[in-house]
């Protein structure tokens, strides 16, 4: 398949077998032999046990791929990690409106994380923060001298900043070091930064450094995603209306807000394991981040525009990398990410939230219009079917009545098993 070529729209790809979609993303990927044998292997006992502690197996969850998506221009097949039926195929379809009007356009800040640094004990905070201050460069060039490899490559510590906190143990100055940790996730590079320099900023202040860490409320580390989800395609401009009666709830009550942003998550975090990358550190920054103004709210954002389309945005802090961690060591993880075709982290970042807009307009779309359970009840009923102990060629048939019947539990199930018999 030549690269022009490539395009992710792709009509029917559920209705191709498992043989059939995995030779289709080896030519999208240019995938080898060896490499589309990872996608059916488990990871190696050994691999696992280098990763954790105390290891005794390993855990398989599903690998679907997300299609349809264009982001700045360029075409992507998203693999998804998750357990929950529906995902995949809502983002699919989310890609699929959005692309009529040119896809995902999507901006990426430089990489930059926070390092901690909390200092106690201090008799005066005045001359403390004012020491720090006179002091920046060399402060900055003792960060900088524990990872010459991050330098060289136009990353480092570049600046920090100060606030004062007031405590139930007194007033407390903590330095906030920032670092440009390029296409790391950052949290090493960061950590050995501010354990270096825990005895500089003790002399200079004459106070008692405690914590010293990364914070996973990454907001120097912003992704902003815009798409424009077409009128007609969503079948009219009442239901573009309805839409925006659903997020109305979600941008003021913290309730429905949870359950709104937990579904932006969805995909966000299927393609945060697959790349071998921390969801929970994607998770806390994403929530952080929801309430930074006090209250918890939508982190996405949708208007209707003058020609009757929904726009949708969405601004989350975005603290991934491709170098370093388990997305080096995980078989899969390294697989998923050539499929992807990404060359940095602030990419893979682009393509994240693209996917947590998608993930959000669907769901969102959904309860306003057919209501959420349409699309999990196919799924749904197929699940109960096996659990009834359907043969592989009953279960269709069983999923298919129950539907119609709009009766879909386990002892209807088992009677039609027995009907059948």
């Amino acid at each position: 398949m030549s690269n022009h070529k490539k395009t992710s729209k792709i009509s029917g790809f559920y209705k191709l077998s498992i043989k059939e979609r995995i030779e289709f993303i080896k030519n999208f990927s240019d995938l080898s032999e060896e490499e589309v044998s990872i996608l059916s292997s488990s990871l190696d006992i050994n691999t696992a046990d280098r990763m954790i502690e105390n290891v005794l197996g390993t855990f398989e969850l599903p690998i679907g791929l997300a299609l349809n998506f264009l982001i700045n221009g360029k075409d992507y097949i998203i693999p998804m990690v998750t357990e929950e039926s529906s995902v995949v195929a809502a983002a699919s379809n989310a890609a699929k409106i959005a692309r009529v009007k040119g896809g995902f356009i999507a901006d990426c800040s430089d990489p930059l994380m926070i390092g901690q640094i909390q200092i106690l004990k201090l008799n005066d905070i005045a001359s403390s923060v004012k020491e720090l201050l006179n002091h920046k460069k060399e402060i900055l060039k003792i960060a900088n001298a524990q990872d010459k490899i991050l330098n060289d490559l136009g990353g480092g510590a570049k600046d920090f900043e100060l606030r004062i906190l007031d405590s139930p143990i007194g007033k407390m100055i903590v330095m906030h070091l920032i670092v440009d940790v390029r296409d790391a996730m950052g949290a090493n590079a960061v950590n050995t930064m501010v354990e270096a320099l825990a005895p500089i900023v003790e002399d200079l202040t004459g106070g008692k450094v405690r914590l010293k860490i990364l914070s996973n409320l990454a907001d120097k580390r912003i992704v902003k995603v815009k798409a424009i989800f077409d009128k007609e395609k969503m079948g009219g401009e009442n239901n573009v209306d309805a839409f925006l009666e659903s997020y109305t709830l979600a941008s003021i009550d913290p309730y429905r807000a949870t359950t709104h942003n937990k579904g932006i998550m969805n995909g966000i975090d299927s393609l945060i394991i697959a790349t071998g990358n921390d969801f929970r550190a994607i998770e806390a920054g994403a929530h952080a981040y929801a309430s930074i103004d006090g209250r918890y709210t939508s982190l996405t954002k949708y208007h209707k525009n003058k020609n009757g389309d929904l726009v949708g945005e969405i601004e989350i802090p975005m603290a991934i990398g491709i170098v370093g961690g388990a997305g080096n060591i995980h078989p899969k993880a390294k697989l998923c990410k050539k499929i992807l075709g990404i060359k940095s982290a602030q990419e893979l970042s682009e393509v994240t939230a693209s996917l947590g807009l998608a993930q959000n307009f669907a769901a969102v779309f959904a309860l306003s219009t057919v209501g959420i359970q349409k699309g999990h009840m196919s799924l749904h009923a197929k699940n109960i079917a096996v659990m009834a102990g359907a043969k592989e060629n009953q279960i269709d048939k069983i999923a298919d009545q129950m539907i119609k019947e709009g009766n879909i539990k386990l002892d209807r199930a088992k009677e039609i098993i027995n009907e059948i018999k």
